[in-house]
């Protein structure tokens, strides 16, 4: 089992976007896929047909003292081969539930533990703030994927992300590998180029080499509640996350392991 994590300290960088293709050219190529919302504005849920307002079993529940299980809170969707553990509003409230008790950072990693056969990957939709819900994606996670808006003001955002990354090796006690995907590229505009090169100059160790462009039929993949690879597969968005994905299995993801302490402090 392979689990990433996409994540951002800001919001509307393309971080449900980038799980929902990834997921659905998984699926196409016959892998069984997992996706985890820990948004608690839950927009990979809604995408993928299950309203976050609407839903009685969540992510929610496994941060409970009686957690029925993951298996038990794991929902299909109709995309073959895809599951997805749905998010509910009332995720926002856990930093203030749980406080610092002990453990709480590896309540994912410990729940995926008792499905570790039954999916290839496993994909993280994090909310864009520092909580335990963060926390526990990047505890998790064997990969951090970065999505970052090519425009000044998502730069900031990246900055925040790499500096909790750093907090969070140091609990891991080894280092999270992980990918500055630039996405919403517009290479008619100046602005966007001038933030890919200092993207670029700025972690040339940790860019991926392309870019997910601009495209319309995100927008009506979203509506029709489809992957774009499965709507469009020829479009420019669905090859470049098809040559993201390529990339990214290439690369050496870091050990599935419980590498984080279980006294480490979560908010």
């Amino acid at each position: 089992m392979k689990v990433w994590a996409i994540a951002n300290q800001k919001g509307g960088v393309g971080k449900t976007t980038t799980a929902v293709n990834l997921a659905g050219l998984l699926t196409a190529a016959g892998r069984k896929t997992l996706v985890i919302d820990l948004d608690p504005h839950g927009s990979m849920s809604t995408y993928l047909g299950c309203s976050s307002h609407a839903v009685e079993q969540s992510a929610y529940q496994l941060f409970q003292e009686k957690s029925p299980g993951i298996s038990a809170l794991i929902q299909p969707t109709k995309v073959p081969n895809l599951s997805i553990l749905p998010a509910s509003p009332a995720m926002v409230t856990l930093d203030r539930q749980l406080g610092v008790k002990e453990g709480k950072g590896l309540v994912i990693y410990d729940a995926l533990q008792s499905v570790i056969d039954d999916y290839a990957h496993v994909l993280i939709d994090c909310p864009p703030i520092l909580g335990v819900l963060m926390v526990n994606a990047m505890a998790a996670a064997q990969r951090l994927l970065i999505p970052v808006q090519t425009e000044f003001l998502a730069m900031k955002g990246l900055e925040q992300m790499v500096r909790t990354l750093k907090m969070i090796s140091q609990a891991r006690g080894e280092v999270l590998p992980y990918t500055v995907v630039p996405t919403m590229y517009d290479r008619r505009t100046r602005a966007a180029r001038e933030v890919l090169q200092h993207l670029r100059d700025t972690y040339p160790y940790n860019m991926w080499d392309h870019v997910i462009p601009v495209d319309t039929r995100f927008r009506e993949a979203a509506a029709l509640g489809k992957p774009l690879c499965l709507l469009s597969p020829r479009s420019h968005g669905a090859m470049a996350y098809r040559r993201l994905l390529m990339s990214v299995l290439m690369m050496r993801d870091a050990p599935m392991q419980p590498t984080l302490s279980r006294k480490e402090k979560v908010s």
